[in-house]
C-alpha cells in the first residue's frame, strides 16, 4: 500500500512537471523562434512562407536582391521557409493593396507608393513605424539620412513607414559626341537650354527623347522648372496652401514645356513613345538628351543596350530659371517604390529575416547589380561603373532634395496632372488651363 501511494505521488509530480514544462514552451518570446544560431542570427524553428508584392519579377532590380539574400538566410536555418513573389503593375498594386486591408490580410512585405497613397495605411495603423523596427534590430544606422529626411517629407512627417531599396537623382542626362560635334557647352540656365536645343534642330538632331507614352516624363520637365523658380520645396508649399498651384511660376512652367513640344524638341509622335524607346533613341545616338532618373543606370551600363557607351554619356543639373530661387546644387530625387511592412504581421520571425535582408540590401545591391539604394554601403566595389561612381559621390554632396511633382498629389489629382501633361504637349489644352485642372 506504501509503494502505491510513492508510486502515485512521482506521478502527479511527473505529470506537474511536463505541464509546467508545456507552459513555458508556449513563451512568445521562446520555443517559437529559438536560440541564437553560430551566425548570430535567430534559429527560427517554425516553418512558414513569407509573402512579398511587388512590381518587379525575381529576376529585376531589388526584387531580385531580396531573393538571393532570403535563400542566403533559409540555408541557415532548419526550419522550411519560403518566400512567395507576387507581381503586379504600379498601379494594380495600389488597387490590391486597398482590397488586402479591407480583409485585414496583407502580405508580410509590399511595394507601395511614398507618397499620399501611404498616408492611409498609416493612419489606419496597417504598416510598422520602419525607424521603430530597425532601431529594434540594429540596423536603422544603415539608412541614408537624405533618403529618411525625403521620406518623411512624404508621409506628412508621420515617420519612417517606407524601407528606400533604391533612391535616385534626376537630372539631364546627353551625348557627349553630340555636343562636342556642335561645340555645345552644358546649359545652366533654362535659357541656354532652349538655345542649345534650337542649334541642334537646325542641324538635323532631335534635342530629347521623351516617354510621352508614360506621362509622368512630361510632368519631371514641368517640376524641372517650378522647383528652380520656387525651390526644392514648390510642392511642399502647394500641400500645405502656402503656394497656389495657379500662381504665375507654375503657369510659365507649363507654358515652357508646351513650347518646347511646339519647336520640335520633344521629336514626332511624343505621346505614342513608351520608356523602352525612349531610352534606345537616346542611347542608339538619336537624341542629344535624355531626362531620366539614375535608375536608368542599369540600361547604360548594359553594352548590350547602350550602343553610344558609357564614356559618351555625360549628366547635367536642372539649369536655373531666371529670376528664381533654386540652386545647381539642389537635385530633384526619388526613392521609387518603396517597401512597407505589414503591421499585423511583424513579428519575432520577420524581423530576424528583415535583420539579415537589410542589413546586406546595400552592398549586395551595389556589388552585384550597380544599384544605388537608400542604404549606406559598408564595402565599395573596387570595380563600380564609372557612371555609378559619379552618382553615389553627387548623392553624398547634396545640399537638398525636391519631390516630383505629383509627390503630394492624391490619386485623381496625380491621373489629371498626368493625363492632361498629353493634351498640354499637344496644344489641346492651355497651360493656364492644366494648372486649374490641377487646384
Amino acid at each position: 500500500m506504501m509503494k502505491m501511494k510513492k508510486f502515485g505521488l512521482v506521478l502527479m509530480l511527473l505529470v506537474v512537471f511536463v505541464f509546467i514544462a508545456a507552459c513555458g514552451g508556449n513563451d512568445a518570446n521562446d520555443g517559437d523562434y529559438g536560440d541564437t544560431n553560430e551566425n548570430g542570427s535567430t534559429e527560427v524553428a517554425e516553418d512558414r512562407t513569407f509573402q512579398l508584392l511587388t512590381e518587379n519579377h525575381d529576376t529585376e532590380r531589388d526584387t531580385q536582391v531580396i531573393r538571393e539574400l532570403f535563400d542566403e538566410y533559409r540555408g541557415d536555418h532548419e526550419a522550411q521557409l519560403e518566400l512567395e513573389v507576387s507581381i503586379l503593375g504600379q498601379t494594380d498594386i495600389i488597387q490590391r493593396i486597398q482590397l488586402l486591408t479591407s480583409s485585414n490580410d496583407l502580405p508580410e512585405l509590399f511595394k507601395y507608393e511614398s507618397g499620399v497613397p501611404l498616408h492611409d495605411l498609416i493612419d489606419q495603423d496597417y504598416v510598422q513605424n520602419v525607424e521603430e523596427a530597425f532601431t529594434d534590430i540594429g540596423i536603422y544606422d544603415q539608412l541614408n539620412t537624405g533618403v529618411v529626411e525625403l521620406l518623411n517629407r512624404l508621409s506628412g512627417e508621420r515617420g519612417l513607414y517606407a524601407i528606400p531599396v533604391e533612391l535616385n537623382i534626376e537630372g539631364f542626362w546627353f551625348n557627349q559626341e553630340i555636343f562636342d560635334e556642335h561645340g555645345l557647352e552644358i546649359p545652366t540656365t533654362w535659357d541656354e537650354l532652349m538655345e542649345i536645343s534650337d542649334v541642334l534642330l537646325e542641324n538635323g538632331v532631335q534635342p530629347f527623347a521623351v516617354a510621352g507614352q508614360e506621362r509622368w516624363p512630361i510632368t519631371r520637365f514641368i517640376n524641372g522648372y517650378v522647383i528652380r523658380t520656387y525651390g526644392v520645396d514648390a510642392m511642399d508649399r502647394v500641400a500645405n496652401g502656402e503656394l497656389d498651384i495657379t500662381d504665375d511660376g507654375f503657369v510659365e512652367a507649363a507654358e515652357v514645356v508646351q513650347e518646347m513640344s511646339d519647336r520640335g524638341y520633344f521629336g514626332q509622335g511624343v505621346n505614342t513613345i513608351d520608356y523602352d524607346t525612349a531610352s534606345d533613341i537616346f542611347l542608339q545616338g538619336n537624341a542629344a538628351m535624355y531626362y531620366m532618373g539614375s535608375w536608368a543606370l542599369g540600361q547604360f551600363n548594359n553594352e548590350d543596350v547602350n550602343l553610344i557607351g558609357t564614356d559618351n554619356i555625360g549628366f547635367f543639373n536642372i539649369p536655373l530659371v531666371e529670376g528664381g530661387v533654386g540652386t545647381l546644387d539642389e537635385y530633384s530625387m526619388n526613392s521609387g517604390m518603396t517597401i512597407s511592412i505589414a503591421k499585423d504581421k511583424y513579428d519575432e520571425q520577420v524581423a530576424d529575416w528583415l535583420e539579415y535582408t537589410f542589413a546586406n540590401f546595400g552592398d549586395r545591391a551595389l556589388a552585384n547589380h550597380g544599384m544605388i539604394t537608400g542604404f549606406n554601403v559598408e564595402k565599395m566595389p573596387a570595380d563600380v561603373e564609372p557612371l555609378t561612381q559619379m552618382v553615389l559621390e553627387i548623392i553624398e554632396e547634396i545640399e537638398d532634395g525636391a519631390l516630383w511633382f505629383e509627390a503630394n498629389m492624391d490619386t485623381r489629382t496625380k491621373d489629371a496632372a498626368e493625363q492632361n501633361a498629353q493634351l498640354l504637349i499637344n496644344g489641346d489644352m492651355s497651360a493656364q488651363d492644366y494648372m486649374e485642372a490641377l487646384q
